[in-house]
């Protein structure tokens, strides 16, 4: 009989060639695992796929995705972003830099909104980097403050990378998502002081913001500031229920998309045509989605099968390597993968058997999880593979060069990689949150 590493070898040598030749991923994964499953085990292998597909297509939790993705396309679509935007431009002020910290906060909001990072770089993308160009801003800043706000996107709640790896690893998507505040908070903070700090270094970065011929009027500025309140509010209504335990993290995506359709409304932005757009493209994502969880649960069970989760523990064993540089070995295999696959791939391909070995060692799944979501959006990033580089290039007007794409977001990745390093060193800061609202 075949042994388990040759095995394995065999699998993930033939789904890169699928990927590299462009095959559809979930059918590359799903097919691949069941085709080399049929080999091994011939028929029985069989007898489990049925019971994998109904399991991944009637998980609660996994509905919750449909709900959040037809949440941010309600979002982004009824124009509450450049709501979001306009309230915070006045919030911060005229100072210098004040438009890229807005860019980076609200960014970072819609990449939320959207809960995918390809869709929210670019929603961020439309929204922002058209006015800092007109403006004036360096264009190397413009880049690099959207790439990084609207990346954050998987990083605050809702989250569906956080969702697929709860469902995954059979982990509290309440919890992952409580979890990644304190890690999203400091994240923005730094992304923030830095463009402070490179502004009041080299002025020519960012104008100071010329102050309109005619100012707002009180009621304009209080109609700006609720307006971008509300925005904000939904956003805390749907974490805040999860919290508190009125909603579980799928009915709390309900809850969103009844949010979303009364803000519209509000905005009077409600139009059946916007509804069914956002519905469409919603489906389409969905759709994608679902596919490929369909294949990673096969390619998951199949592991499972195959005994690949024991054979990396005992290999990590046989190493004699302390825990936690078996866990940065982790990091370092998943930010390779990033470089030619997305975040849901890595996700569903990786917690399933990355998870219980660093339970196995110690740590908290919580943990673990918020430093994968944390890996993966740097990954992603990174030049000059990135895949969502490529994503901003799409949107950018074309005298930008994806040179000055890698250069741009080049010390922003290098502060994420900071976070990750911090939050690696000091777990407290994803699991005392959690721990304070959901255990008392």
């Amino acid at each position: 009989m075949i042994s388990i590493e040759l095995l394995t070898g065999i699998l993930f040598a033939c789904i890169i060639a699928s990927f590299a030749l462009g095959a559809p991923v979930g059918l590359a994964l799903g097919g691949i695992a069941m085709g080399i499953g049929y080999m091994t085990w011939g028929d029985a292998l069989f007898n489990v796929i049925p019971t994998t597909l109904e399991s991944t297509h009637f998980s609660f939790i996994l509905l919750a995705i449909p709900l959040y993705i037809y949440m941010g396309q309600l979002l982004t679509r009824s124009g509450i972003g450049d709501a979001m935007f306009n309230a915070s431009q006045m919030l911060i002020g005229r100072v210098r830099g004040s438009l890229a910290i807005s860019v980076i906060v609200v960014c970072s909001m819609i990449g939320a909104m959207v809960g995918i990072i390809g869709a929210g770089i670019m929603t961020s993308g439309s929204i922002a980097l058209r006015p800092m160009l007109e403006r004036g801003y360096d264009k190397r800043l413009a880049l690099g403050v959207i790439m990084a706000g609207g990346g954050l996107g998987i990083l605050i709640p809702p989250s569906i990378p956080m969702i697929m790896f709860a469902s995954s690893t059979q982990n509290s998507v309440g919890r992952m998502f409580i979890g990644a505040l304190i890690p999203a908070l400091i994240t923005i903070v730094l992304l923030i002081t830095y463009v402070v700090i490179s502004c009041k270094l080299n002025p020519k970065r960012a104008p100071m913001d010329v102050v309109p011929e005619v100012q707002p009027t009180p009621k304009e500025k209080f109609l700006t500031a609720r307006d971008g309140i509300l925005s904000l509010l939904l956003i805390v209504a749907v974490l805040g229920s999860i919290i508190m335990g009125i909603a579980t993290p799928t009915e709390s995506g309900a809850i969103g998309v009844v949010g979303a359709i009364v803000l519209a409304i509000f905005f009077k932005r409600f139009k059946p045509r916007m509804v069914q757009k956002a519905g469409m493209q919603a489906a389409l994502l969905v759709s994608v989605a679902m596919w490929i969880i369909v294949g990673a649960s096969v390619f998951s069970n199949f592991h499972l099968l195959m005994g690949v989760q024991n054979m990396v523990a005992g290999f990590t064993q046989d190493l004699g390597l302390p825990p936690i540089v078996v866990i940065m070995l982790f990091q370092l295999i998943m930010l390779l993968l990033g470089f030619i696959i997305d975040e849901f791939i890595i996700v569903l391909m990786c917690a399933p058997i990355f998870t219980p070995i660093a339970v196995s060692l110690g740590y908290d799944p919580i943990w673990f999880g918020i430093l994968m979501i944390l890996n993966i959006e740097i990954a992603v990033q990174t030049p000059p593979y990135g895949f969502a580089l490529f994503y901003l290039k799409g949107i950018a007007p074309p005298s930008i060069t994806m040179l000055d794409i890698y250069k741009s977001i080049t010390p922003f990745v290098l502060l994420k990689l900071l976070v990750l390093i911090i939050v690696m060193m000091f777990p407290e800061l994803v699991t005392w949150l959690p721990s304070q609202l959901m255990d008392g």
